[in-house]
């Protein structure tokens, strides 16, 4: 089961959403609207509505008649709200779109509270995607990793303040039993040469695929 939260951030830094052909889809805000737009009906509306316009939310109401809005002021983003949904569907990944443009602020809580899931829920993928980068958060242990010509550059940065035993293997700059301190920007853009793994004992990874 996948499932596939559509935030409200710009539409033109959409990943491809028609490769998730039989996910489910959950939108939030204004990106309720993006999936209506782009002929994908959501199971799930989210969100408290304020980045829409009066006609757009008409438009959303029609479609989910029972549709409750959030408060404006609440403890909760909404796409926190929207990962809580996703969690009742029992999914095997997570992916959360439209989130990585437009405000900063907006973009850094995403990546939190996709991580405090990440953690929550360590049997279940979660991915922030936009058309350029994949994001994926790492916990200890051994991973394999496939080379993927979309995405060439393959980036590590410590999401604690430390990551320790970091190996990577079957990369073109390989290393081993390393020490990444929080704010180091070494292991920037590596590229694979094939399949290659990636194992660290302690700490925890932010890793980024990008293409150029």
């Amino acid at each position: 089961m996948i499932v596939v939260i559509t935030a409200g951030g710009p539409a033109n830094e959409l990943p491809d959403l028609s490769l998730y052909e039989g996910a489910l889809h959950i939108g939030v805000d204004a990106g309720v609207m993006t999936l209506l737009e782009r002929g994908i009906e959501p199971a799930e509306a989210v969100g408290d509505f304020d980045s829409v316009t009066d006609s757009e939310f008409e438009k959303i109401r029609l479609a989910f008649p029972e549709l409750e809005r959030s408060p404006s002021e609440k403890d909760e983003s909404d796409t926190e709200l929207a990962l809580k949904k996703a969690m009742d569907y029992k999914p095997d990944t997570v992916i959360v779109a439209g989130v990585t443009g437009g405000r900063l602020d907006h973009y850094l809580a995403a990546l939190q509270i996709v991580f405090a899931y990440q953690r929550s829920y360590p049997h279940v993928d979660f991915r922030v995607l936009n058309k350029q980068n994949r994001i994926r958060f790492m916990e200890p242990g051994t991973y394999r990793m496939k080379a993927d010509n979309g995405f060439t550059y393959i980036s590590f940065y410590p999401f604690s303040e430390e990551v320790s035993g970091f190996t990577i293997e079957g990369f073109k700059y390989p290393v081993k039993d390393e020490r990444i301190s929080f704010g180091s920007t070494r292991f920037t853009s590596n590229e694979l040469a094939g399949d290659g793994t990636v194992s660290f004992t302690a700490g925890d990874l932010i890793v980024i695929e990008s293409s150029d």
